[in-house]
C-alpha cells in the first residue's frame, strides 16, 4: 500500500473540472501535497455539484472532461511524484430522472426488469396500490388535481411515448401500449384529453405516482437518509458490486487511481464484507472510510482499511482548544437567554425518535412488518401487539450511542464491542419504556445478537443496522445540532456538544492509540460536510476562555437588535446561533449570511422545515438578519468585540493545523483552507477557492522567514508557510510519521504549563503548540520545555537549539507554534 504523505481535497464539478485540477497540480507540489483527493468524478446528474447523486457508474463525469483529461491529470500528478485518491459511493444512486438507465429500466419493466434487484425495493407491501410498484413521490399536489389540470399528458419524444410532468419524463411499459399509441401522436392527444383514459394507462404502469411529501411515510425503496432522489444500492450482491466499481478499479488497475475514500459505508448492508471485497479488488489500494465514531467508539479493527477520515480528531483536536473553566457560565447563558433545555442527551434521543417517526417513517414501517411476521413465528412472541414492537424498535434505534452496529447475520457473527452496545441500549430503553411489554426488549435483543436464527431474522439485523445511522444523522448532525447551541463550536460531525473540552492528557492518549492501531489513517479540521470550517472553530473556542465578556456582549447585542424582531420571532435560540456564527465567521456579507441562517432554521425544525415551511417565521428570520447587519450601532459593537479575537483565533488555527500535520495519520486539506479561511455549512463551504491568490502567494512562500510570514497575517500567508514547513519535514523524514513510529508526550513545567501541548515523533520532531491563548496574556513566564537529548532545529524559524531545557517565550518568539528536528550529522534544516 502507498500511503499518501498528505493530500488535498478538491471539489469537481461543471465549474472546476479535471483540466482546471491540472492546472494546480504544480502549486500543490510546491505546497507539499503528495495525492490530490477528488471528489466523485463518476457520471451524475447535469449541475451536480457535489458528485455524489451519481447515475451511471459505467462513465466519467461529462461534465468534468473525458478520459483523455484524467489521464493528463495523472500524467500531471506522477510528473511531480504525486498521486490520485478518489471518492466512491456505493451505498446509493441518484434517480432523479432518465440520466440512471437502470432505475429507468426498473421504472420500465418492474419486477421484471434485469436491473430490479439492484435496488432495494420492498415489492410486497400491505396497500393494494402499491402491489408490485415503486413509489414515485414527486407530484406537487395530489394525483387526482394534477390529471385533473392536465399536468400528467403522454409526448412523443426520440420515438418513444412517455409520461411527462412538466420536466419530469416517466417509461411506459410497451406492453401496456397498443400498437397505435406509440408512434400516432393524435391518439396520444386524444388520451391526453381524457383523464379517464390516461389514468387507465398510468395504472398499469410500474410505478405509483403520489404527493412528494409522502415519500417520507410510504416509500418502498431504501434510500440515502431521507432523499428520495438517492436510492440505495445493493452492493452486498456480486453482479452490482462488479457493475458499481468497474471502472474505479479500471483506473486503479492502470495506476491512474491510488486510493479510495468510501462515502457512508454505514449504509451498506454489510460493512465488513463490503470493504473485504473491495480490498481484494483493489490490491495496494489505501482506503479510508468515511465512518463517523463517537466519542470513546472504536472503529472496527477487522476491516482490511487504513482507518477513517478523520472526523474523529476533528472533535479532539477542537476540543484541546476549549477551556472547561467556561462550561457553567456559558451553560446558565445559555439557559437563561434562550429558555431551552440543557441536556444534550434528552435532546438528541427526541430527535432521533422525530427523525424515526416522521422523516424515516418509511424505514421505519418496513422494519415493522417485518418483525411482525417473525415474532408471529416464534410462540414466546407471538402475543406481542404490532405497535409495542414498532414502539420498542424506535425506542431502542433512537438510543443506539453509536450510529450502527456490525453484526453479521452470515456468517453469524457478534463483536464483543456490538454486544456490550446492544445489550445496554435495549436495558436502558426497557427502563425507560415501562409502558411496553417486556418481551417486545426481549426479542429485538434476541434477534440482535443472534439468538434467533432464519432468513427474516437475519434480514431484519442487517436492515435495522442500516436505520440507525440515517437516525443518528438525520437527530443529531441535520436537527440537534441546530437546536442545541450552548456553543456551535463543538456542534460537528463525529462531535459531541455535551463534551466540553479536551485535556492534553487524554489528547495524547488519542494520539496514542491512534499510533497504534490507524497510522495511516485520514486527519481532517475541515470537509465538505463540517458545519463551520477550522478557523471559524478555532476563533469561537476563544469564548470559552471570556464567559463573562461574551454574556455581556450577547445581552447588550439582544437589547439592541429587539427592534429587528417580528412578534417574539425569530426565537431566542436562532439569536443566540446567529451572534456565534457571526462572531465566528465575520466578516459574514448578508448574501451568506441569509442563507446559512434560513438554512439553520429549517434544519432546526422548530418553526420551520424543509418538508414544511412557515413563510411568516422565514421572513422574520431575514428581515432580523439583513436588520441587525445593516445597523450601524450593533455592527460597531460587534467588530469591537471580534477585533480582539482574530489574532488569537488564527493562533488557535496555527496550533491545530501543526497538530493536523505532525500527530499521527495522512493529513489533509480541505480545497482552499491553506489560506484562513472562515467557511460556513455547504453550499457556502463549496464557494469558489481563489486559486490564482494561492499560487501566487506560493512563490513568495519559500523565502519568506518565519517573522515575515506571520507579518503578513491579512494575506493568510502564516497558514501556507506553516504548511510549507512542515510538509517539507514529512516528506524529508517520513520514517518519523510512519507506521513504525512513535509517539512521546512531552510535558511542560511552569506556571503555563496547561497552554501548551508538546510530542515526539520518531525520536527526530517534537511539536510544540500553545492552547487556551486567551488565558496566556501574551507571558509564559518562566515556562519550561525539557528537549530530549540531542541537538534540535527549529525547522519555521531556522534557529538552533541548546540540548536541556527551553523556554516556551524565547521558542514562541517569532512564530506562534515550533516545529523542532533533530540535527544529523552537519544537517541543519529539511
Amino acid at each position: 500500500m502507498t500511503t499518501p504523505c498528505s493530500t488535498y481535497r478538491l471539489q469537481l464539478h461543471k465549474g472546476f473540472d479535471l483540466r482546471q485540477a491540472r492546472e494546480l497540480v504544480p502549486y500543490l507540489h510546491t505546497l507539499g501535497i503528495s495525492h490530490v483527493y477528488a471528489s466523485p468524478m463518476l457520471k451524475a446528474y447535469p449541475g451536480s455539484i457535489h458528485g455524489y447523486d451519481v447515475c451511471d457508474h459505467s462513465l466519467l463525469n461529462p461534465e468534468l472532461g473525458t478520459e483523455t483529461d484524467l489521464e493528463a491529470l495523472v500524467s500531471a500528478l506522477r510528473q511531480h511524484d504525486m498521486g490520485l485518491v478518489l471518492d466512491i459511493v456505493p451505498n446509493h444512486m441518484g434517480i432523479g430522472g432518465r440520466e440512471n438507465a437502470w432505475w429507468w429500466d426498473v421504472l420500465k419493466h418492474g419486477r421484471a426488469s434485469r436491473f430490479a434487484e439492484y435496488f432495494d425495493i420492498e415489492w410486497e407491501v400491505p396497500d393494494p396500490r402499491l402491489h408490485g410498484k415503486v413509489l414515485v413521490p414527486i407530484l406537487g399536489d395530489s394525483y387526482g388535481r394534477v390529471l385533473q389540470r392536465g399536468e400528467l399528458r403522454l409526448v412523443a419524444e426520440q420515438g418513444e411515448t412517455l409520461l411527462a410532468y412538466f420536466e419530469h419524463r416517466f417509461p411506459l411499459d410497451p406492453a401496456t401500449l397498443t400498437a397505435p399509441v406509440a408512434p400516432d401522436t393524435a391518439a396520444a392527444r386524444r388520451l391526453n384529453a381524457d383523464p379517464t383514459l390516461l389514468d387507465a394507462l398510468i395504472q398499469q404502469q410500474h410505478y405509483l405516482l403520489v404527493e412528494w411529501r409522502r415519500a417520507d411515510t410510504e416509500l418502498n425503496y431504501r434510500r440515502f437518509f431521507n432523499i428520495r432522489t438517492l436510492a440505495g444500492i445493493r452492493v452486498e450482491d456480486p453482479r452490482v458490486f462488479d457493475a458499481v466499481h468497474a471502472l474505479a478499479l479500471r483506473w486503479h488497475a492502470r495506476g491512474w487511481v491510488g486510493g479510495f475514500r468510501v462515502d457512508h459505508p454505514d449504509g451498506l448492508r454489510d460493512p465488513t464484507g463490503y470493504f473485504e471485497r473491495l480490498r481484494v479488488s483493489a490490491a495496494g489500494a489505501w482506503i479510508v472510510a468515511e465512518k463517523i465514531l463517537q466519542p470513546g467508539e472504536r472503529i472496527n479493527e477487522d476491516w482490511p482499511i487504513a482507518g477513517t477520515t478523520g472526523y474523529e480528531f476533528m472533535w479532539r483536536s477542537t476540543g484541546l482548544f476549549v477551556d472547561p473553566g467556561g462550561e457553567k457560565t456559558l451553560a446558565d447563558l445559555y439557559v437563561k437567554f434562550t429558555g431551552e433545555p440543557s441536556d444534550y442527551g434528552v435532546l438528541v434521543r427526541e430527535r432521533r425518535r422525530q427523525a424515526l417517526r416522521e422523516l424515516l417513517l418509511a424505514e421505519v414501517d418496513r422494519l415493522t412488518r417485518l418483525l411482525v411476521r417473525i415474532v408471529n413465528n416464534h410462540w414466546r412472541y407471538r402475543d406481542l401487539a404490532q405497535e409495542a414492537v414498532r414502539e420498542a424498535l424506535i425506542e431502542v434505534a433512537a438510543r443506539l450511542p453509536v450510529y450502527r452496529t456490525y453484526v453479521q447475520a452470515r456468517p453469524g457473527r457478534v463483536l464483543e464491542a456490538d454486544a456490550t452496545v446492544i445489550s445496554e441500549t435495549i436495558a436502558r430503553a426497557r427502563e425507560e419504556r415501562t409502558d411496553l411489554p417486556s418481551e417486545s426488549f426481549d426479542v429485538l435483543e434476541d434477534l440482535l445478537l443472534l439468538r434467533l436464527k432464519g432468513e427474516h431474522e437475519a434480514d431484519f439485523v442487517m436492515r435495522f443496522q442500516q436505520l440507525t445511522g440515517p437516525a443518528m444523522a438525520k437527530g443529531a448532525e441535520d436537527t440537534a445540532f441546530y437546536c442545541y447551541n450552548r456553543f456551535i463550536a463543538l456542534n460537528m460531525v463525529g462531535g459531541d456538544p455535551s463534551h466540553f473540552g479536551m485535556s492534553t492528557e487524554a489528547f495524547h492518549e488519542e494520539c496514542r492509540q491512534a499510533q497504534r492501531r490507524w497510522p495511516h489513517a485520514m486527519l481532517a479540521t475541515s470537509t465538505h460536510d463540517t458545519k463551520r470550517s477550522e478557523d471559524v472553530r478555532m476563533r469561537l473556542c476563544l469564548l470559552s476562555e471570556i464567559p463573562a465578556d461574551w454574556r455581556t456582549a450577547v445581552l447588550r447585542w439582544s437589547a439592541t437588535n429587539e427592534k429587528h424582531r417580528r412578534f417574539d420571532w425569530p426565537d431566542r435560540n436562532f439569536e443566540y446561533f446567529f451572534y456565534q456564527t457571526l462572531v465566528g465567521a465575520w466578516p459574514l456579507p448578508p448574501e451568506r449570511a441569509v442563507p446559512v441562517m434560513e438554512k439553520a432554521a429549517r434544519e432546526a425544525k422548530q418553526h420551520t422545515s424543509w418538508s414544511r415551511p412557515n413563510p411568516d417565521y422565514e421572513a422574520a428570520v431575514r428581515d432580523f438578519v439583513l436588520g441587525t447587519l445593516g445597523d450601524s450601532q450593533f455592527i460597531t459593537d460587534l467588530v469591537s468585540f471580534v477585533s480582539r479575537l482574530i489574532v488569537p483565533g488564527q493562533v488557535n488555527s496555527l496550533a491545530e493545523t501543526l497538530l493536523k500535520l505532525t500527530t499521527p495519520g495522512v493529513p489533509d486539506m480541505y480545497q482552499g483552507t491553506e489560506l484562513w479561511d472562515l467557511s460556513l455549512v455547504d453550499p457556502d463551504n463549496r464557494r469558489p477557492v481563489d486559486f490564482d491568490l494561492r499560487r501566487r502567494l506560493a512563490t513568495e512562500v519559500a523565502g519568506l522567514s518565519a517573522v515575515e510570514a506571520w507579518g503578513r497575517r491579512r494575506d493568510g500567508l502564516p497558514k501556507l508557510f506553516l504548511i510549507y514547513r512542515a510538509l517539507k519535514v514529512r516528506r524529508a523524514h517520513p520514517a518519523w510519521f510512519g507506521a513504525n513510529s512513535t509517539y512521546e508526550p512531552l510535558w511542560a513545567r511552569g506556571p503555563k504549563a496547561e497552554h501548551v501541548v508538546a510530542f515526539v515523533r520518531g525520536g527526530g520532531c517534537i511539536t510544540v503548540a500553545p492552547r487556551l491563548i486567551l488565558g496566556l496574556k501574551d507571558d509564559w513566564g518562566e515556562t519550561e520545555l525539557a528537549l530530549p537529548a540531542g541537538t534540535w532545529h527549529n525547522a519555521l524559524t531556522d534557529e538552533g537549539l541548546a540540548p536541556g531545557r527551553c523556554r516556551l517565550a524565547d521558542l514562541l518568539r517569532e512564530f506562534p507554534v515550533a516545529l523542532l528536528i533533530r540535527k544529523e550529522g552537519r544537517e541543519a534544516s529539511v
